[in-house]
């Protein structure tokens, strides 16, 4: 696996750790502005929405610059987002500075799967995107507690700011390490690139990770108030159990990673279900702290189980379009983590209380696993025309469409 691409997770811990961190800080955010917890919850949406906005907006504005360019100045403005969110004077302000944030972190995802996904052969995608992907793992591992940690005894703002150094560190990474890769020498078309979204499996590939993740995530959002409102936990255990979450999530991409290639679809079937079964056994089992603590790993195993699995995926369906196919993941994901946490604050809105965003969360994976079955079912049938012909270094040269082969599932 080349330097490259470990440089790559590096910045993507930065990434992650912003991302995910405000689970563990969502109470002292709604203290300190004012607001309810639901409110505090919608921070993590904004990120989302930014998500979802940014990774094919800036993937369509950069098509054609340069890759270590692109990918130095989104780290920088993602930087910058953090030390605005720091010093934010108020709600409103802290909400912009998220967006913001999210759609620089958009374009380095989607930027920088393509260039990870171009430095390896196809029989290797998965690996590089768990590569990837354990930056966010390690941020959940380390990152994301060690912001509910600075919360706790310094206020919120310290974890921005932690941030904003982390970003920093990747910056110096992304600079020195990752090399000036060739455009291709036909220049990419935009209109020739958007043709992805005519395919079925495409369109699948999108719905099965954003109610994936969605359902994962519509419980972990208020995982902190589960804890310590109906668990009984103290609120010194919050950091612990995110750090739980976290170790669960590198358990999980470590081993989707190494066997998503040849495996992919058994990973979805028995990663998606598995998710289903642990949100089930979290709404049933919440008011025993040690259950809930022990559903906290397995959830972040399940979930992140199933992450390169759905990232190699789409790249398989639309490898001719590798920067819009890593933007459309990225989108995909954060369609998810929009609806999820939005779901989850709307139950618990409803006065159905901090265990209901896990039966919620059980029905989006429910429905995500019905995808993967109808996914696998026009595979073996041949039904669906998959984007082909182009490696993923190759974006904007001829393709053409064919049956999916059956290798990988």
């Amino acid at each position: 696996m080349p330097l490259a691409v470990y440089i790559l997770g590096l910045s993507v811990f930065a990434l992650g750790t912003s991302e995910f961190m405000l689970s563990g800080l969502l109470q002292p955010i709604a203290t300190d502005m004012g607001v309810s917890i639901p409110q505090a919850g919608l921070l993590i949406s904004a990120f989302a929405i930014g998500m979802v906005v940014g990774a094919p907006l800036l993937a369509v504005a950069t098509l054609r610059l340069p890759r270590k360019t692109t990918l130095v100045a989104l780290i920088t403005v993602f930087g910058l987002g953090q030390i605005a969110g720091a010093l934010a004077p108020n709600y409103g302000i802290l909400f912009a500075s998220r967006v913001v944030s999210a759609l620089a972190c958009a374009g380095f995802w989607a930027v920088g799967a393509a260039v990870a996904i171009a430095m390896v052969p196809q029989g290797s995608r998965a690996r590089a995107m768990a590569v990837m992907i354990g930056g966010l793992s390690i941020a959940n591992v380390l990152g994301v507690p060690a912001g509910a940690f600075l919360g706790e005894h310094l206020g919120w703002r310290a974890a921005f700011w932690a941030v904003g150094a982390a970003s920093a560190i990747a910056l110096v990474g992304v600079l020195t390490r990752i090399p000036h890769l060739p455009l291709p020498e036909t220049k990419p078309r935009l209109a020739k690139e958007l043709t992805i979204y005519r395919d079925r499996q495409v369109l699948l590939s999108i719905v099965i990770t954003a109610l994936a993740a969605g359902g994962v995530f519509c419980a972990f959002s208020y995982l902190a108030p589960l804890l310590t409102e109906v668990s009984g936990l103290d609120e010194g255990w919050v950091s612990g159990v995110l750090a739980l979450f976290g170790i669960g999530a590198l358990v999980g991409t470590t081993i989707g990673g190494r066997v998503a290639d040849a495996h992919l679809f058994g990973v979805l079937l028995s990663g998606i279900t598995a998710s289903t079964v642990f949100l089930v056994a979290l709404a049933l089992l919440a008011t025993g702290p040690v259950a809930t603590i022990l559903l906290a790993f397995l959830l972040g195993v399940s979930a992140f189980y199933t992450a390169p699995a759905l990232n190699a995926r789409m790249f398989n369906v639309a490898g001719a379009a590798p920067t819009l196919a890593g933007a459309t993941t990225t989108a995909a994901f954060n369609l998810g983590n929009t609806g999820g946490p939005w779901l989850g604050g709307t139950v618990i809105d409803a006065g159905l209380g901090y265990v209901s965003p896990a039966w919620a969360g059980a029905a989006m994976t429910l429905l995500g696993l019905a995808a993967v079955v109808l996914s696998l079912r026009l595979t073996r049938t041949g039904r669906s025309r998959v984007v082909a012909g182009a490696g993923a270094a190759g974006a904007g040269a001829p393709r053409t469409t064919a049956p999916e082969p059956a290798a990988g599932r």
